[in-house]
């Protein structure tokens, strides 16, 4: 139990450490530089993935709450609220990223081409709705997440340390399962359906520049590496997001508590979060080149002292 906890330790801390240098970089280029979509995109993203990190785990939750003296029941209300919002936010920001970027790399006498110029008017409304619907949809969870108890005839399904879930009404949890897996269902769909997209035409452009242009520049060119790497968060979230629905589905549907699954289900849910900052810090040319300056910069300091 010990190395599980330091397992969930690195996880955590290095999720919410990479997010926040992704966050403070974001946050540099939108308000010093000129950003692109993508970059505001991004930066919401990774301000989610914070939230869903910290929120994920109650190793940081339990004594923050214990600090300030709150209530368990309000801590796993507060808590669980956050987190459902954020993975459904996750999912939606996810899938607009992919869209987006298959728009921005579509040639220009594709039917996308006419949306280009019109990317940041979308990209606001489509922020405005994905918050919307899931801080109200979500709601819901706050009246049916609770305290721990030890009285066993709850049927309650211990979800933390600290907190555990009630049943609901059939009728509720019917529907908000079936709208939850339709809009998951939806948005999945359209990532797989826009990096096949994006796939065809990296393959069409690579084969009909291949005699213009050298392997070194094609593997330069920024949009192509924007496009891999979002091809590559696409594939990792969708994997990932079928584990977690196998997963809780046996849990919350089928109503069936194991302390196993639901640990792993929690660290299979956080990979993402993780994992997603380290992929685009790799990524961004604008990253490593800032990092090298700093690098550049602490080691004239470290001659001069």
């Amino acid at each position: 139990m010990f190395s599980l906890n330091n397992v969930f330790y690195v996880q955590a801390v290095l999720g919410t450490l990479a997010n926040i240098f992704l966050l403070f970089f974001y946050t540099i280029i939108i308000l010093c530089h000129r950003s692109k979509p993508m970059d505001l995109i991004s930066c919401q993203l990774t301000f989610i993935h914070i939230i869903m990190v910290i929120t994920g785990w109650d190793i940081f939750t339990a004594d923050m709450f214990d600090l300030l003296n709150i209530e368990n029941d309000i801590i796993c209300k507060a808590t669980s609220y956050l987190n459902r919002v954020m993975r459904g936010l996750s999912i939606s920001i996810t899938c607009l990223l992919s869209v987006f970027q298959a728009v921005t790399i579509s040639p220009n006498t594709s039917l996308l081409a006419k949306f280009k110029h019109k990317l940041k008017k979308y990209m606001i409304y489509s922020f405005f709705y994905f918050w919307s619907f899931n801080l109200l949809f979500i709601i819901n969870r706050i009246f049916y997440t609770g305290a721990y108890t030890n009285v066993s005839d709850t049927n309650q399904v211990k979800v933390t340390k600290y907190c555990s879930l009630f049943p609901m009404n059939n009728i509720i949890n019917g529907l908000a399962s079936t709208i939850v897996t339709l809009r998951d269902v939806l948005l999945v769909g359209v990532m797989l359906t826009t990096s096949t997209y994006m796939v065809i035409i990296l393959f069409r452009h690579q084969r009909q520049c291949k005699h213009l242009h050298s392997k070194s520049q094609l593997r330069a060119s920024p949009e192509k590496r924007a496009t891999q790497t979002i091809l590559l968060l696409v594939v990792f979230f969708v994997v990932l997001y079928w584990v977690d629905f196998i997963m809780s589905f046996r849990t919350f549907h089928l109503w069936m508590y194991d302390p196993v699954m639901l640990t792993v289900q929690k660290f299979v849910l956080n990979a993402y979060p993780t994992i997603t900052p380290l992929i685009q810090i790799i990524s961004d040319n604008r990253i490593i080149t800032m990092l090298k300056n700093m690098q550049k910069v602490c080691h004239q300091i470290c001659k001069k002292v």
